[in-house]
């Protein structure tokens, strides 16, 4: 596409989402009403990294579709010409049955998953993670006598917008007014050095921020305790990479009370953090359960896993006489053909473009430059993140580390938007804290990519900050 088209009146498109689409994420006020100040924007085209609105203008899409998916980048045909034709050849059935790109995608997963082996596909993250809480659920009831029943979760972490996975989301904004929430879920602090809740740093910091979890496990209880949910890399809780000697703890003490470790990959995983599949294999950490969904097909088709380890998935098949003691359970559309499918073609697009290897070089190049506006610009005050998975956190004082006000955060994405740059910021998450720029490119990004995106948020930032 030329981003030109003068050709093509989009007039009835726009008034079309104008009148009777509902976006996520955004208030309607601009566009709605008797005077509307403004259109929604309505995205027609991309590709590899650039899409199109309806004015024809193009964009560099830092945020790979808005919300961290599109791994492999737009335009991929291989990908559409392989749904295509496995919606020919059988489009559905339900997942009481097994499919062949269901069969050929979960061994290809599983042997990038050492110690995992069984998939259950499902049809969003929200979804995968309420897989996993009603896994822990059962297994309490089957092998505890109901005891065992407690899923934690960490501050700042988010798993989804259902009740429950919202039950398990550390971030009070994205709850508020939604509640009340299911009992059971019980909440551990986070892991961001940056914002330190102990006179600690480095590997000490990163110890303490796990045994703060060892306390509340021992405050509810160890034989309530069945489950320990975490991101590896916190996402729209500010982009958090965890501190030297976190994961090793959280593995001893998960193992040291019989509490299984549900790793949400849901952002994080195939590919996004570079040099492994996914972001929990960078720390030796050896989880019972592994949720994803954006980046398993870059968004070509809908699906979402649930990973078990093989001891997991034993506990659902030891009683075949008892009609109550398998996992009863469904997604519809986890039955989707197309899921399967397209994530192989986006399996072998990362491997045949060594995208993993891109990933952690682009990542790393990335973070430099970003290291560099931190020393142009004194409201940077901190840059963190893994491969190509980054945040700038904008703090009106470096010594105070007082947060900016989230509007003048929202206003470099803003300033950025009009340069042609798409970036993101922690978005009604952590009440005065939404105040991290975040980035993630597609897998894809050469040098040129991530210069263009640094050079219009340094721009955005003068603009702003002066």
């Amino acid at each position: 596409m030329d981003g030109k088209l003068s050709d093509n009146d989009l007039s009835g498109v726009v008034e079309a989402d104008r009148a009777h689409v509902w976006h996520h994420l955004i208030q309607h006020a601009p566009w709605t009403g008797p005077s509307p100040k403004a259109d929604p924007k309505i995205i027609v085209e991309g590709r590899g990294m650039r899409v199109w609105d309806q004015n024809g203008r193009e964009y560099l899409d830092a945020v790979s579709g808005g919300v961290w998916t599109v791994n492999v980048g737009y335009g991929r045909e291989r990908i559409a010409n392989a749904v295509r034709d496995q919606l020919l050849k059988l489009n559905y059935f339900a997942g009481s049955a097994g499919s062949i790109p269901g069969a050929e995608f979960s061994e290809k997963l599983i042997a990038k998953m050492p110690g995992m082996s069984r998939v259950y596909f499902t049809n969003s993250g929200t979804d995968a993670n309420e897989k996993a809480f009603k896994m822990v659920r059962q297994i309490a009831h089957k092998r505890h006598g109901g005891r065992k029943y407690k899923i934690l979760y960490r501050d700042r972490d988010y798993h989804g917008s259902s009740i429950a996975a919202m039950s398990a989301g550390g971030q009070e904004e994205r709850n508020a007014q939604y509640g009340p929430f299911v009992p059971g879920f019980v909440q551990v602090p986070h892991c961001l050095e940056y914002r330190a809740q102990w006179d600690l740093s480095g590997e000490e910091y990163g110890v303490r921020a796990a045994d703060a979890i060892e306390e509340v496990i021992l405050a509810e209880g160890p034989d309530t305790v069945g489950a320990l949910c975490l991101e590896p890399v916190t996402a729209g809780g500010g982009v958090i990479t965890p501190p030297p000697g976190y994961w090793p703890r959280v593995q001893e003490i998960c193992r040291k009370y019989d509490i299984l470790l549900h790793i949400d990959e849901v952002v994080c995983g195939v590919g996004r953090t570079g040099t492994h599949w996914f972001g929990y294999q960078h720390y030796g950490v050896e989880p019972d359960i592994v949720t994803m969904a954006k980046g398993v097909a870059s968004g070509y088709a809908a699906i979402a896993c649930c990973v078990t380890s093989e001891r997991v998935f034993e506990m659902f098949r030891d009683e075949e006489a008892d009609p109550m003691s398998y996992f009863r359970d469904i997604s519809t559309f986890g039955g989707c053909t197309a899921g399967p499918a397209a994530a192989l073609e986006n399996l072998a697009i990362i491997e045949e473009e060594n995208l993993l290897e891109n990933t952690a070089a682009m990542g790393d190049y990335m973070l430099d430059r970003l290291h560099e506006l931190q020393d142009k610009h004194k409201v940077i005050g901190d840059v963190r993140g893994k491969g190509l998975f980054l945040g700038a956190e904008l703090v009106a004082d470096r010594e105070s580390r007082e947060p900016v006000d989230e509007k003048q955060a929202q206003a470099v994405v803003a300033a950025c938007n009009r340069q042609g740059v798409m970036i993101g910021v922690t978005n009604r998450s952590i009440p005065g804290y939404n105040n991290t720029l975040c980035y993630a490119p597609a897998l894809i990004a050469r040098r040129d990519d991530i210069d263009q995106i640094i050079a219009a948020t340094d721009t955005a930032l003068t603009e702003v900050f002066g």
